[in-house]
């Protein structure tokens, strides 16, 4: 009963996380693609006023005509609506998560011993550490003058993420390091909103109450941070999704698949923001989707026997015994592990037909390394490599 509360609280979590991440990167997209559609107003009037920029649009069978002020109105209005919580929420939802799954089930979801072997405590300690720090380094290049040029800062954000995907493969099991790379995106997300981008907003509307010109550092650095918001959406989009598809994480270098796969969703994020101002160069999305392409051929696996091959002298019942020593504690009807009320992912391995229902995916899990989780159940390589030969021969009785 208690496995069966902690996956729905998980559930719970997991739609609230992804409800509030719709909501801020809608709210991130949306932003981008009005400022980059405003034009300078033709109305005396509206000139006078200070407005810099108006866009007229319909919705939902109304007209809309948001305008953005050069500095701020003459009169601030009583209410403003800030854009904080769809962040708040999103890494608070995915803190929580992080800690339901990963953190409070160190010994199976991060400690890999075929990685490093590291006792539950210091895999967590290392995990939040990594959270914190790379925000500070993050935040120190971004103060630094290489703030002050905002390519070569990407880039240099870039390869620190990089490195930081290639280190932690050094210490946590596959999956996590993806989950965390993630996490660590996430936490530069919403530490610019809390720390740069609300608090500049704050400073502004301050001056302008006691009738001050703002000064206008805060906005620049509130502007930069909002557009590195922007470019981080699609790799971290990925990562939540990335679980699903453990060829990617499961893969001997799956840091560089990582760094492969976000730098193309920043080359196709940067196609639309450049669209958005009427710029149409289809060179960023087909390099996009080229680097896109040569991750793929370049994980494709190896040195394995391919499907169809039938080589193999192993049987379902060789496989059975494996499965039942090394996977069927979590893959069961009623798994005994501590920890699952069900089968993860709704795959079960105590019967011979699902066994062979499951072969292809069984297989590709088994190739990766990813399974069993840990490795705590302690796979050996021959085993490993006998249940892929199975599979690959076409699952014979």
């Amino acid at each position: 009963m208690v496995a069966y509360l902690l996956d729905w609280l998980a559930l719970l979590l997991r739609w609230l996380h992804f409800v509030a991440g719709v909501a801020w990167i809608g709210a991130s997209f949306y932003f981008v693609w009005l400022d980059n559609h405003l034009t300078p107003p033709t109305d005396p009037e509206l000139q006078r006023r200070g407005v810099g920029g108006e866009l007229w649009a319909v919705h939902g069978g109304g007209f809309y005509n948001p305008q953005k002020y050069l500095v701020a109105p003459a009169v601030l209005p009583s209410r403003l609506h800030w854009f904080k919580w769809e962040a708040y929420t999103t890494w608070l939802s995915g803190f929580a998560l992080l800690a339901l799954l990963y953190l409070a089930r160190a010994e199976v979801m991060l400690v890999d011993s075929a990685v490093a072997r590291l006792s539950p405590a210091l895999a967590v300690a290392a995990a939040l550490l990594t959270l914190g720090g790379a925000w500070l380094v993050y935040h120190g290049l971004c103060r630094s003058p290489l703030g002050r040029r905002d390519g070569w800062l990407g880039l240099s954000v870039y390869l620190l993420l990089v490195a930081l995907a290639w280190g932690l493969s050094q210490l946590f099991a596959a999956r996590a390091v993806y989950l965390l790379c993630g996490a660590v995106i996430g936490t530069l997300m919403a530490g610019n909103v809390f720390f740069v981008i609300i608090p500049g907003q704050r400073v502004m509307v301050a001056a302008l109450t006691r009738g001050e010109t703002p000064d206008p550092e805060p906005g620049r650095r509130g502007k930069q941070r909002s557009v590195h918001n922007n470019y981080f959406t699609l790799p971290v989009l990925f990562i939540m999704i990335s679980p699903h598809f453990a060829f990617t994480y499961g893969h001997r270098y799956g840091w560089a698949l990582l760094a492969g796969i976000g730098a193309a969703g920043v080359l196709i994020r940067h196609f639309f923001n450049l669209r958005h101002r009427g710029i149409v160069d289809w060179r960023f999305p087909a390099a996009g989707v080229a680097l896109l392409l040569l991750v793929a051929l370049a994980g494709a696996p190896s040195g394995v026997l391919s499907a169809g091959e039938t080589r193999s002298s192993a049987n379902l019942e060789q496989v059975r015994a494996i499965l039942a020593q090394r996977c069927v504690a979590c893959h069961a009807a009623r798994p005994s592990f501590a920890g699952f009320s069900a089968p993860p992912a709704g795959v079960r391995l105590d019967e011979p037909a699902e066994i062979k229902r499951n072969a292809a995916r069984l297989a590709a899990q088994v190739q990766s390394r990813t399974m069993p989780l840990g490795n705590l159940t302690h796979m050996t390589d021959a085993e490993r490599r006998l249940v892929i030969e199975w599979a690959a021969a076409g699952a014979p009785d």
